[in-house]
This record gives structure tokens, sequence and C-alpha cells, in this order.
């Protein structure tokens, strides 16, 4: 598939954005998160900021890839899937993900029905999105490269002809390169490694 190792995420908070209806007001925001201790702080932080507020709704997801992507989707006290899954709506209509969207709700008073809550949270979802910065990166697999010293010229040179991306290295007499390769280079970039002699190549994060 074409572009299949590229993904749409944020890379820093959105600014605050404000909808009201019927005196009801929801501020939406939206932070880049992996993990759900990122989205547990944001939420402490939210409610602190927010302490009179009503609800903290919010939706968010992990992963770049089809198989591997996780999501959650909380109401936090409104009427089932009035609020956490229209804002997940959101997030996917904008193709977001490794992302957390929160929308807080200050009761003005009126209720707004279960139609006018999906208008509002989609809404404060929507907003939130068109305000942060939308970025797309390339999902990348990271390789260790073992070699001894005599070795290195073969190594460097096969780094600069593809132009690979060293994270780190150790050259020393054993010499250890770890390179970052975009994720359909990986294959190709790893068979021409693992066909040299005295080179060993292994992945990370496996």
């Amino acid at each position: 598939m074409e572009n299949s190792d590229i993904y749409k995420t944020i890379t820093k908070a959105s600014p605050e954005v404000l909808f009201k209806d019927r005196n009801s007001k929801f501020y939406g925001y939206a932070f880049p998160v992996t993990t759900e201790d990122d989205v547990k702080n944001h939420l402490n932080t939210l409610k602190k900021n927010h302490h009179q507020a009503r609800h903290w709704c919010y939706a968010y997801q992990f992963g770049m890839q089809e198989k591997d992507i996780v999501f959650r989707a909380n109401d936090d006290g409104e009427p089932n899937n009035s609020a956490g899954m229209p804002i997940y709506g959101q997030i996917q209509s904008f193709e977001v993900t490794n992302i957390l969207i929160v929308v807080v709700r200050y009761f003005g008073g009126t209720k707004l029905g279960v139609g006018g809550l999906i208008n509002a949270y989609k809404t404060g979802a929507q907003l939130a999105l068109e305000a942060a910065t939308i970025v797309s990166k390339t999902i990348n697999i990271e390789y260790a490269i073992s070699f001894d010293y005599k070795n290195m010229n073969k190594v460097m040179r096969i780094i600069k002809e593809k132009h690979l991306n060293v994270i780190n290295q150790t050259l020393e007499l054993s010499c250890k390169i770890i390179i970052s390769v975009r994720l359909k280079d990986a294959p190709s970039i790893f068979e021409i490694f693992d066909n040299l002699y005295e080179i060993n190549i292994k992945k990370l994060n496996d």
C-alpha cells in the first residue's frame, strides 16, 4: 500500500478552544500521547484547572498501523455515546493517532438533549484539532549493527550511500551502530547488512 508507513499526529498541545451552546461552555484540547499514563496526567491537570466543570469527556488513540491501534472513548457521566464517541469520530475524521482529545463542559442550566450534546462534543473536538498543528511522520524500524573495527569502512559506506539515520554509535575494537530506517525500506536494508561478511544486524524493539 502506498505510504503505508506514514501516519499523522501532533507534536505539541493545541491552544484551548471554546464552543458555547445555550450557556453551556465546552473547552476543547488536543494533546500528543503514547501511553495511558500520558492520558491520566493530562486529565489530572485539566481537572485541577477546571475544578468547577461538570464533565471531562475524552477520547484517545495510540498506534501507527491498523493492527496496533488502541483507542478509548469516555462519556464521563454524559448520556451513553453522546460525548466520547463524537470526540473519537473527529480523531478518525482527521486521521490522527497518538493523540488525546478532551472536551471540558461547564453546565449552563439548560439541558441540550442527546443531539445537542453530540453536536457540542463533536464541535469541541473538531475545533481543538483545527487549532492543533498536525504533522506527518514515518514509521521507523531500528537496527543494531555489530562489527569489528576493521570492517568499519564497508559499514559506513552503506550508511552514507543509503542516507541512513544513525541514532547511536560506539566505535571501538568492537563497534556497534544503531540506525533508524523507514518501514518500507527496512527489509532491503536488513538484507544488505545481513549479506555482509563478519557483520551482524538485528532488529530492536521487537
